[in-house]
C-alpha cells in the first residue's frame, strides 16, 4: 500500500539545498510506505477456529477457511501445537499434529498460518542432523547459511531430464560391477527385516563418489540412530552429509514428512549443479505413516489395508529424484517387504516406479554372506548405458556362471551331476570359491570401482567367450 506519492519537481530546481530537501522528503516517504506495508497485515483481524473432536490421530476443526496442506497452530494447554490440514469438507477440516494429541480438548483455538509448509535448505545443513521439519537435533546451535524453501514441489519435466549415462561408484564391489548404479538412477533395496539393508546403505553412503549425501532415517529404532551416525559415517563423510531423522516413536505426520524434507533438501543441492546421493530408509515406513494419516482422515482402506492415497503418494515422492537439468539425485530407497514377499503391495509398486532394485537374501544372510545381495534377482536398468563393452561382457559372464550353478545346485549337492555335461556348470563349479569371495565384502571396506573390475577380470580370466 502506498499512502504518499512523489512527483518530480521542476528540473529548474538545481539549487543544492533544494536537491538535498527533495532527497530527504523521498527518504521519509519511502520509510512511511514501508511502515504502512508492514502494518497492514498486522492490523488484519486474527480468525480463530476451534477444535470440535479428537478421534485417534485426527483433530477436527471448524470456523476457519483452510486448504489441504495448509499449516495451522492448535492452542493447547501444553502450548502451541503445529499441525497440517490433511482433509477438508463442508463441515470443517481434519488436521494431523506434528506432535502427540495429548492435551488437546474441544474448544481449543486453532489459528491458520495462511501458508504451506517450508523447510530450510542450503550448504549450512551439511554435517547437521535435523528433524522432519528441518529443526536442528544435534545440539550444534541454530542453522546458518540456509534459506527457506517450500516443502512441496512437483517432479521435473521429463523432457528436461538428462539421460543416465555415467556410473556412480558406491564402494560396494558387487553393486559397482554386477548391478551398477548410474548418476541419477533410482534404486530400491528390497528385503525383509534383519538381512542387512541398513548395513548396505551405510556402505554405499561411506563409499559413494557423490559430493553431497542426504540421508533420511524414517521410523528407525532410536537405538540404531547413533550406531548409524557414529559407526557408518566417519568424520569426513559426516561433513558432506545431511541427516533427516524421524524415529519410530514420532507422530505419523513427522514420519511421513521426513522423506519429503530430505528429498526437498536434495533437490536444492541438485539445482545448484551438484550430484547428490539421497538415501531413504525406509520408503515402506513412509507409506505406513501415510496410511495412518489417511485412515485418521477418514479415507477407506483398499489393497491390504492401504488407502488409495498411499499409492498416489509413492510416485509423487519417487519421481522427484533422478537426473535434472543441472545436477542429479541418485536415490537409494530401502523397501521392507512383508514376510520376504517381494510381491507385497508396497514392494511391487515401488519396483515398478524405480530404475532398478537390489534384492537381499535371507538365505545368504543366515549363512554369513554379507552383503547378502542376491545378484541374479537384482536388476539395474541402466547397466548398458553406464558400462563399456568390456565391463558389460565381464558382468554378463559372471551372471551366466552364477545362474548355471544355481540351476544345477540340487544335482551338484546330491552328487547327481556328471562333470562334462555342461561347460558352463563345469566352469561355475571351478570358479565358485573365487566368485563367492568376490561377492563378499566387510561392512567397513570401501573398494575402488576400478579395483573391483580388475578383481572380477582376474576371477574370470580365460572364461570370456
Amino acid at each position: 500500500m502506498t499512502i504518499i506519492s512523489s512527483h518530480p519537481l521542476s528540473a529548474a530546481a538545481t539549487d543544492p539545498g533544494v536537491a538535498r530537501l527533495i532527497e530527504g522528503i523521498a527518504e521519509i516517504m519511502d520509510l512511511l510506505n514501508a511502515r504502512v506495508d508492514d502494518a497492514v497485515p498486522r492490523a488484519a483481524p486474527v480468525v480463530r477456529g476451534q477444535v470440535t473432536d479428537v478421534i485417534g490421530l485426527g483433530v477436527r476443526v471448524q470456523g476457519i477457511r483452510v486448504a489441504v496442506g495448509d499449516l495451522v497452530v492448535i492452542e493447547t494447554s501444553n502450548g502451541p501445537l503445529p499441525s497440517q490440514v490433511v482433509a477438508v469438507s463442508s463441515s470443517g477440516a481434519t488436521c494431523m499434529p506434528f506432535g502427540t494429541t495429548t492435551g488437546i480438548t474441544p474448544g481449543d483455538g486453532v489459528i491458520p498460518s495462511g501458508s504451506a509448509a517450508t523447510v530450510p535448505a542450503g550448504h549450512g545443513l551439511l554435517g547437521r542432523i535435523v528433524d522432519a521439519l528441518g529443526r536442528p537435533m544435534d545440539g550444534a546451535g541454530p542453522l546458518t547459511d540456509v534459506t527457506s524453501v517450500p516443502l512441496d514441489q512437483s517432479a521435473p519435466n521429463p523432457l528436461s531430464r538428462r539421460r543416465v549415462d555415467t556410473a556412480l561408484p558406491t564402494g560396494v564391489r558387487s553393486m559397482d560391477t554386477l548391478i551398477p548404479v548410474g548418476a541419477g538412477q533410482r534404486v530400491g533395496i528390497m528385503a525383509g527385516s534383519g538381512v542387512g539393508k541398513s548395513t548396505l546403505l551405510g556402505m554405499a553412503v561411506r563409499g559413494t563418489a557423490a559430493p553431497v549425501r542426504v540421508v533420511a532415517l524414517v521410523g528407525e529404532r532410536g537405538r540404531e540412530v547413533r550406531e548409524f551416525l557414529e559407526d557408518t559415517l566417519d568424520e569426513a563423510a559426516r561433513a558432506r552429509t545431511v541427516v533427516v531423522l524421524a524415529t519410530g516413536d514420532d507422530p505419523p505426520m513427522l514420519r511421513r514428512t521426513a522423506a519429503f524434507t530430505a528429498t526437498r533438501i536434495a533437490e536444492w543441492f541438485s539445482d545448484e549443479g551438484l550430484d547428490v546421493l539421497l538415501v531413504v530408509d525406509s520408503v515402506t515406513r513412509t507409506a505406513l505413516a501415510q496410511r495412518e494419516v489417511a485412515l485418521a482422515a477418514g479415507e477407506p482402506p483398499a489393497t491390504r489395508g492401504y488407502p488409495a492415497s498411499v499409492f498416489a503418494m509413492l510416485p509423487q515422492l519417487l519421481e522427484r529424484t533422478g537426473p535434472g537439468a543441472n545436477g542429479s539425485i541418485t536415490a537409494l530407497y530401502t523397501v521392507l517387504v512383508e514376510g520376504d514377499d517381494l510381491q507385497d503391495p508396497i514392494g511391487d509398486t515401488v519396483r515398478g516406479i524405480l530404475d532398478g532394485h537390489v534384492v537381499l537374501s535371507r538365505r545368504l544372510a543366515t549363512a554369513g554372506h554379507f552383503p547378502s545381495i542376491d545378484v541374479l534377482e537384482s536388476v539395474s536398468r541402466v547397466d548398458r548405458a553406464v558400462l563399456d563393452e568390456n565391463q558389460l561382457a565381464l558382468a554378463t559372464t559372471a551372471r551366466r556362471l552364477l545362474a548355471a550353478f544355481r540351476d544345477a545346485r540340487e544335482l551338484i549337492e546330491v552328487g547327481a551331476y556328471a562333470v562334462g555335461s555342461d561347460p558352463d556348470v563345469d566352469l561355475a563349479i571351478q570358479l565358485r570359491p573365487q566368485l563367492e569371495a568376490f561377492l563378499r565384502q566387510r561392512p567397513n571396506e570401501v573398494v575402488d570401482a576400478s579395483a573391483a573390475w580388475a578383481h572380477l577380470a582376474a576371477v574370470l580370466a580365460g572364461s570370456l567367450p
